[in-house]
């Protein structure tokens, strides 16, 4: 089960907030973000992710607007359940989550990946790859802060160099990579502000068919750019926004994926 982008928001936790780019954070939120997206839908999705136990659930980041620390516990609050629930859920932060350098809140974004992954990794571990029902999930980190007005992502070159080498030996098992950002950009001149770059050495390896399905949010409505056997990319979209996740059925056999979108 795949969802993204809860996008919690709040007012300005602390004076210093008014001179980064959290304010930048907290004005979009108060003004816009707060009427688009709803919360009580992340808790139906976690009703949801319990009722269907999946044997494995994926969260692609952006748990919150501005990457504060009150932010995530009203997150982490709400995803509690799945903690004692026995059904393994991967996250990787989105560019709000990595919103600005200041301690505290790089304290928080680090807690909230120990806390949601049950301490199997963390983000100091990033990147890295976990193995779960017979798929091998590539965990991509794609977010770091960036400057006031631009979203941007980068694939550093050590990162695409791990998994190049992970991916030189023979596949065995489908795998699937994980990164808050789309791989695949159509737009990227209109998208200048938002998009992912260095991303190139990845998407020679799902060329390649050494990786067959990226999962990504960062783009609020979800989407699915995938051939007949289910590889490409599948983007979840806004789980508290649009109110859906997607379900994935593999055939570990086969390396094929199915796709279905589940209404909140």
């Amino acid at each position: 089960m795949h969802f993204s982008d809860p996008h919690a928001g709040g007012p300005a936790e602390d004076w210093m907030a008014y001179f980064d780019k959290r304010w930048v954070g907290v004005f979009n939120y108060r003004f816009r973000r707060r009427f688009r997206h709803d919360l009580r839908k992340l808790k139906t999705a976690v009703e949801c992710i319990l009722d269907t136990r999946p044997e494995v659930a994926v969260c692609t980041g952006d748990l919150t607007s501005s990457g504060q620390p009150g932010e995530f516990e009203r997150v982490l609050d709400i995803l509690a359940p799945l903690g004692g629930s026995g059904i393994p859920l991967l996250y990787l932060p989105g560019n709000h989550d990595c919103y600005v350098r200041r301690p505290q809140c790089v304290a928080a974004m680090k807690n909230a990946v120990d806390r949601l992954s049950g301490t199997d990794y963390c983000f100091d571990d990033l990147p890295t790859v976990r193995t779960h029902a017979g798929v091998e999930f590539l965990l991509l980190n794609t977010s770091r802060p960036s400057n006031l007005l631009c979203s941007w992502g980068f694939v550093a070159a050590p990162d695409a160099a791990y998994f190049r080498r992970h991916c030189e030996s023979p596949k065995t098992r489908p795998r699937i990579l994980l990164s808050h950002y789309p791989m695949i950009e159509e737009h990227p001149v209109l998208r200048l502000r938002h998009r992912l770059f260095g991303q190139q050495p990845i998407l020679d390896l799902m060329h390649s068919g050494a990786i067959d399905l990226t999962l990504v949010g960062h783009v609020h409505r979800p989407y699915l750019k995938v051939d007949a056997d289910g590889h490409g990319e599948c983007c979840a979209g806004s789980v508290t926004r649009n109110g859906s996740m997607v379900e994935i059925d593999c055939d570990v056999e086969h390396s094929t994926f199915k796709f279905k979108t589940i209404e909140l």
